[in-house]
């Protein structure tokens, strides 16, 4: 009996991304940090200059598509956490934070092989350019909404 896929839509989308999801808040609570903080303190290591909360504000924001006033809160939680600290007018991971990112990643590792592996090349790059033209489609939706 041979299965037939699904056809990619809106709803498998959304059931691919709350699933690997939910695998990384599962890592992410055993640290005690959020699928938002987390975002927001990648997004601050790896800027390649410096980040001032604005800026981080607007690169969060373009990610998960988070309400500013919310990531303004996120961004106070981790500099509370000492995972951020102000450095003049701008926000750099501690060696904490750091340290949180590589164990994340450390524990992930592992899971994201065992969820994507197998997969052929071949599928992984139509995927990933059907991907490329919702994300990018649905983001001029967002600019420009139609009725």
């Amino acid at each position: 009996m041979t299965t037939t896929a699904p056809a990619a839509d809106s709803r498998v989308l959304a059931l691919a991304h709350y699933a690997a999801r939910g695998v990384l808040e599962q890592v992410l609570a055993r640290h005690g940090v959020t699928f938002q903080q987390q975002v927001a303190l990648r997004a601050a290591a790896t800027a390649d200059t410096p980040q001032t909360p604005g800026d981080l504000v607007t690169r969060v924001q373009d990610s998960p598509k988070a309400d500013p006033a919310g990531i303004r809160a996120t961004l106070d939680e981790l500099l509370a956490a000492r995972l951020l600290v102000a450095d003049g007018p701008h926000l750099r991971p501690t060696d904490a934070g750091h340290e949180l990112l590589a164990a994340v990643g450390a524990e992930t590792a592992p899971l994201t092989a065992r969820i994507w592996g197998g997969i052929p090349a071949a599928d992984l790059a139509a995927a990933g350019r059907v991907l490329a033209l919702v994300t990018e489609r649905a983001n001029a939706e967002l600019v420009t909404p139609t009725g």
